[in-house]
């Protein structure tokens, strides 16, 4: 925001930097640069994004600009809006995320309404989330299942502090229980099984994974992306294991990439544990949940 632009005679008005920082955005190539310029903006004078056009020609205070210009150069660096603003919404609930957490997208929600699908309303049953990250799954089915007791995991300690976070936030924290594994190694065969096993595994081949946004291949966890050389170590991983986990007739729900289906179902044919499975579509019609119940 230069001065040349705007006077001592004639301060920034709301609307005036909204304009400003969009057009600015868009100049540099970043994505959603309007929505961008209103949610940093919203963000840096704590309101809601209506509010920016509500007031439109209310003028900004120094300390508000003040506030306000570090965000924009976060932006241009190209830091997703989400790490800068240490929110992101999911499921119509707003969870606190951190560079430590996959940003939640809306594909996942996919995972969570199949999840939804499959569990009755009222029957105390166990799920299990390995890699839950910043908890927006587990939390999500917390929230619609209150009978349930969900058991989320994850090998890094940052993100389980985050996803703690996210379960204290939405008053659900008495239904989940999070502990620090790398996917299967906390449980033993013999244990009580688990109804369901949800996740959202890292699927991006390797190769791609250079070629991905700048605000994805430059600050989101690579161990939350990175899923081998054809994308589906830990996908392959789940599917193998997940039946030694699981009740009778118990439910694998994964996410998984756009054109993984034959792969996938591939890798469930050849374990030979399941029953038919299902590849389910994304809000965008795109195959994105692999369904599969337990012989």
């Amino acid at each position: 925001m230069t001065k040349s632009r705007q006077t001592p005679e004639k301060p920034w008005t709301m609307l005036g930097a909204l304009n400003w920082t969009a057009s600015y955005f868009h100049s540099h190539g970043v994505d959603s640069p309007r929505s961008s310029a209103e949610i940093l903006l919203a963000h840096a004078l704590e309101l809601q994004r209506i509010d920016l056009y509500v007031r439109y020609d209310q003028p900004l205070r120094p300390a508000e600009l003040d506030r306000y210009k570090p965000l924009i150069r976060r932006r241009i660096e190209r830091e997703p809006v989400a790490y800068i603003t240490g929110e992101k919404e999911f499921w119509s609930l707003s969870f606190r995320v951190s560079p430590a957490v996959l940003i939640p997208r809306p594909e996942t929600e996919s995972l969570v309404e199949a999840v939804l699908a499959v569990l009755p309303e009222n029957e105390p049953l166990r799920i299990w989330e390995p890699g839950t990250g910043s908890g927006a799954v587990s939390v999500a089915i917390a929230r619609e299942r209150s009978h349930c007791r969900i058991f989320s995991s994850d090998r890094s300690l940052e993100a389980l502090a985050v996803a703690r976070q996210n379960a204290v936030r939405h008053e659900v924290i008495d239904r989940i229980d999070f502990f620090a594994a790398d996917w299967f190694e906390a449980f033993c065969r013999r244990g009580r099984p688990f109804d369901a096993v949800v996740s959202n595994p890292p699927y991006i081949r390797r190769a791609d994974m250079e070629r991905l946004a700048p605000e994805i291949a430059r600050f989101e966890p690579t161990q939350a992306l990175d899923g081998g050389p054809d994308g589906l170590d830990a996908v392959r991983r789940l599917i193998r294991a997940a039946p030694r986990y699981l009740s009778p007739e118990g439910v694998l729900l994964l996410e998984i990439g756009y054109d993984q289906g034959p792969a996938v179902l591939g890798i469930v044919k050849n374990s030979g544990e399941y029953a038919a499975p299902e590849i389910l579509k994304d809000y965008g019609g795109n195959p994105r949940v692999l369904k599969v119940r337990r012989r």
